[in-house]
C-alpha cells in the first residue's frame, strides 16, 4: 500500500462527530488537505469546481449543518460524513453529464427520471442557472437527511458502460481503477470522501471496488430508489455504495434504503464463534462460471475457504451456473436492448458524440429480438429462485465468490472484466464485495487487491451486511 491509499472509515468518527468532540469542517478539512494533494494524479472528480470553491462550499455547508442540528441527541446517523456521487446523478447544484460529451440539460428529459418535486432548495440559494438547480436524486437526497454532505460528481465511464474515464487506481496509478465507479471506487480508497454512491448494471460497483481494495454494496433489486439516475438498463440497474469496510457500508445503506431494520445478526460473541454460529454454511459456485477467473483470483477464493474452514464454517461447492453462457448472454442482450431504448432519441442526434463502445452497444440493441428480450427478463426470477433454493437445499446462507477475474489490468483504456458479477446482478440477489488484501494470495499478478463478494437471498439486505461485518472481521 502507497501514500495514495489511506481510506478514510466513517464508522470510529461518526460518534465524535455527532457528540461535537470531532466538527465537521475538522472532518472535511482533513478529506480535502489529501484531495487538494493528490487529486492531480488521480482525477476521481468532475472539474466544476476549484479546490478553493470547493473547500469554501463544503466549510459553509457543515456550518449549516450544526445550525441545523444543535443538539448532539437529536444528530442523524450520517452526520458529517462526506460522500462522493456519481456523475449519473442529480444533484441541486452539479450539472448531470453520465460521463458524456453530450449537452447536459439532455438528462432531465426522454429516457432519464425527471425530478417529482423532492427537492428545490437549489433554487432558493440562488444556484447559478443552467446546472439543474432544483433537481435531486432520491438516493442522494436519502444520504443528505441523513446528514451527509456532497464532496462533489465523481467520474464515471460513459453512459456507465466501458468508454473510460480518466480516473486511476490509488494502488497504482498505472493501472484502471475498475468501472463504471471508476471515481467513486478511487476516492473511496484515496480517502478524499467516507462513503461513494455507485451503480450497478453488470458489475459496476464490486468490480472497482475490489480493484481499489475497499468494500462495495449492490442492494436487492429494487431496494433502492433509481429515481433521478440517469438510466442504463431498467432492468438490471441498481444503486448502491462503496465505503472502506462492510461496517461503513452498512451505516450508509441503513440511511439509504429507507425502510432498512435493524438485524438481530451482530457480534455478540468473539468474531470467530459468530461466524461459525451464524453462517453454518456457505456455498461456492464450483463451474463453468468459477472456470470465467483467473488463476489469481481462485488462490485468493482458496485462501478464503481455508479460513472458513479454519473456524468450523462449513465450504460447500456446487454447480450453481452449468448455463453460464446462457445467463451471460441473456444479460447482455436485455441490457443493450434496454440501452437502445434509453438513447434513442439522444443517439439519433448525437450519435457522433457518442464513444466507441457505446455506439457499439447501441447498435447491438437495436437487432435484439422481441421474443430474446421477453425471455432475458423473465430469467432473471428463474434464476434468483434457483439460486435461492441451492442455498435451502444445503442449508446455507451465503453464496461466495471471486469478486472479479483478478487484479486491476494496467492503464486506463479498459477498465476490466465484470463477467465474474453479472449473473448475481441478472438475479438480482443482494451482494457486498470485500477486500482480501491482509490474507494470503489476497492480491495479484499485478500486486494490486483481490475481492470476494457475497450473496444472501432477495430482500436479506440487513442480514447480509452484518454477516459481511463478521466476514470481514474474520479475513484480515
Amino acid at each position: 500500500m502507497n501514500d495514495l491509499v489511506k481510506p478514510r472509515d466513517p464508522t470510529p468518527v461518526l460518534p465524535a462527530l455527532r457528540s461535537g468532540a470531532r466538527s465537521p469542517a475538522e472532518e472535511i478539512t482533513c478529506l480535502l488537505d489529501r484531495l487538494e494533494k493528490h487529486e492531480p494524479l488521480l482525477q476521481t472528480l468532475l472539474p466544476d469546481e476549484d479546490d478553493r470553491t470547493r473547500r469554501e462550499r463544503l466549510l459553509k455547508e457543515a456550518e449549516e449543518l450544526e445550525r441545523r442540528w444543535p443538539d448532539p441527541a437529536r444528530r442523524p446517523p450520517l452526520y458529517g460524513v462526506v460522500v462522493g456521487v456519481k456523475d449519473l446523478f442529480h444533484v441541486a447544484g452539479f450539472p448531470t453529464r453520465a460521463g458524456s460529451t453530450l449537452p447536459p440539460d439532455l438528462f432531465l428529459r426522454n429516457g432519464s427520471t425527471e425530478d417529482s418535486g423532492t427537492d428545490r432548495a437549489g433554487v432558493r440559494a440562488g444556484i447559478r442557472p443552467g446546472i439543474h438547480a432544483g433537481v435531486t436524486a432520491e438516493s442522494v437526497r436519502r444520504l443528505q437527511e441523513a446528514g451527509a454532505l456532497v464532496l462533489g460528481k465523481t467520474v464515471t465511464t460513459e453512459f456507465a458502460y466501458f468508454g473510460p474515464g480518466p480516473t486511476r487506481n490509488p494502488w497504482n496509478s498505472d493501472h484502471t481503477p475498475g468501472g463504471s465507479s471508476s471515481g467513486s471506487a478511487a476516492a473511496v480508497a484515496a480517502g478524499f470522501c467516507h462513503l461513494a454512491l455507485g451503480t450497478q448494471t453488470i458489475g459496476s460497483i464490486s468490480r472497482p471496488a475490489s480493484f481499489c481494495g475497499v468494500a462495495g454494496y449492490k442492494p436487492s433489486f429494487g431496494r433502492v430508489s433509481t429515481s433521478g439516475v440517469v438510466p442504463f438498463s431498467p432492468g438490471a440497474d441498481h444503486v448502491g455504495l462503496i465505503a472502506p469496510s462492510a461496517r461503513a457500508l452498512e451505516a450508509g445503506a441503513s440511511a439509504l434504503a429507507g425502510d432498512w431494520r435493524v438485524s438481530t445478526t451482530a457480534l455478540t460473541s468473539p468474531p470467530r464463534d459468530a461466524i461459525r454460529h451464524q453462517l453454518e454454511a456457505v456455498l461456492i459456485p464450483d463451474d463453468a462460471y468459477l472456470g470465467q477467473a483467473g488463476a489469481d483470483a481462485r488462490r485468493a477464493l482458496d485462501a478464503v475457504e481455508e479460513r472458513l474452514l479454519g473456524i468450523g464454517v462449513a465450504v460447500q461447492h456446487v454447480a450453481a451456473f452449468p448455463d453460464i453462457d446462457s445467463i451471460n448472454n441473456l444479460h447482455q442482450e436485455m441490457i443493450a436492448a434496454d440501452f437502445a431504448q434509453i438513447h434513442r432519441e439522444w443517439y439519433d442526434q448525437y450519435g457522433d458524440r457518442y464513444h466507441e463502445r457505446s455506439r457499439e452497444l447501441v447498435e447491438r440493441g437495436r437487432k435484439v429480438a422481441e421474443r430474446r428480450l421477453l425471455l432475458a427478463r423473465e430469467g432473471r426470477g428463474a434464476l434468483r429462485s434457483r439460486l435461492e433454493a441451492a442455498l435451502r437445499r444445503h442449508e446455507a446462507v451465503l453464496w461466495i465468490a471471486p469478486a472479479t477475474v483478478g487484479d486491476a489490468p494496467p492503464g486506463i483504456e479498459s477498465t476490466g472484466n465484470p463477467i465474474m458479477n453479472l449473473p448475481w446482478t441478472y438475479s438480482g440477489l443482494p451482494t457486498v464485495s470485500l477486500p482480501l488484501t491482509m490474507l494470503p494470495h489476497g492480491t495479484g499478478a499485478h500486486g494490486l487487491p483481490l475481492g470476494i463478494q457475497v450473496a444472501a437471498p432477495y430482500g436479506e439486505d440487513e442480514r447480509l451486511l452484518a454477516m459481511a461485518v463478521m466476514l470481514e472481521s474474520v479475513l484480515r
